[in-house]
């Protein structure tokens, strides 16, 4: 559990380097609390569902609205935590921080190849064409990303810190 929260504990520290670690028990964290909120969510709406009354169904509603809400304010309370740990993940990998930003770049081109094909309806051509490059790009690059975070971390200390697991190469070599 120590795991799990200590981005928590780092919230907005974007020096240094995390461990795979705590990495990916930060992800496991984040999938158990979607999961908890989409197990009170289904059993509200199916409870409602299975009663056939119009009334509880739209009571189930504003309390889905409202449940809806509080799963909102969380991950935008996380949200910074959330990078600042895949910036140390790849900090441990000896990349940039700004590989985090990697998978963004590509949208420029379907944003471009949008607005060309909504101009021209009938015949999307070069626009379809950039909205696929663009997509495949933003695939590559988070499948990339993907494979940074899964990478073990330089062992001892690199340009952004010194080894989260505390073994300098010497002792690892010894």
């Amino acid at each position: 559990m120590e795991w799990m929260l200590m981005p928590l504990k780092r919230y907005a520290e974007f020096s240094g380097r995390s461990r795979r670690m705590e990495f990916w028990m930060w992800q496991l964290f984040k999938i158990g609390v979607m999961f908890v909120f989409w197990i009170v969510f289904f059993a509200l709406a199916g409870s409602a569902a299975m009663s056939g009354d119009p009334s509880a169904l739209m009571a189930v509603g504003g309390v889905a609205m409202i449940l809806w809400l509080i799963m909102m304010l969380f991950f935008l309370a996380i949200v910074i935590p959330d990078i600042a740990v895949a910036v140390r993940r790849l900090h441990d990998t000896n990349r940039t921080g700004w590989w985090f930003l990697a998978p963004f770049a590509p949208y420029v081109l379907v944003i471009l190849g949008g607005v060309m094909a909504a101009a021209n309806p009938n015949a999307p051509g070069l626009g379809g064409v950039l909205v696929i490059i663009g997509m495949v790009g933003v695939f590559g690059l988070a499948l990339t990303l993907l494979v940074f975070y899964f990478l073990e971390g330089t062992r001892g200390p690199n340009k952004y810190g010194p080894d989260p697991k505390g073994q300098q190469a010497d002792q690892v070599f010894a």
